[in-house]
């Protein structure tokens, strides 16, 4: 009878730093986790903002429906597609999936003045 009492004792006092471990295996799987799914998914969505936002008139896109069209027109939440020749439809921003061929795009803001032109010219 004393034996099995013995048995029971140095099974229960081990117990001690049991206790810590589930906790390490749920953070260490709350960071796999992260870093895994959760960050790569921030990533496309912050380049997906970025492409939609970059939006401009001449662009060839296709929208997340699969349908192909050219930019003619950009508004806050919107983008005017040309789907065929002048057939026109509106897309929300986001569902623009992503850019096939984008315009060509001038690299100055500046408004061309007439001694800028003449310069060009000659």
């Amino acid at each position: 009878m004393g034996r099995s009492h013995t048995v029971v004792y140095a099974a229960a006092g081990g117990g001690g730093a049991g206790g810590l471990t589930p906790i390490l295996m749920i953070a260490l799987l709350f960071g796999v986790m992260y870093f895994m799914m959760i960050r790569p998914q921030q990533k496309r969505r912050r380049e997906a903002e970025a492409m939609q936002s970059a939006l401009a008139p001449g662009d060839e896109v296709v929208t997340i429906g699969g349908l192909y069209g050219t930019v003619t027109g950009v508004d806050d939440d919107t983008v005017l597609l040309e789907v065929a020749p002048g057939v026109q439809t509106r897309y929300a921003r986001p569902a623009i999936a992503r850019v096939v061929n984008q315009a060509p795009r001038t690299e100055s803001t500046e408004p061309v003045t007439e001694d800028a032109a003449d310069a060009v010219k000659e």
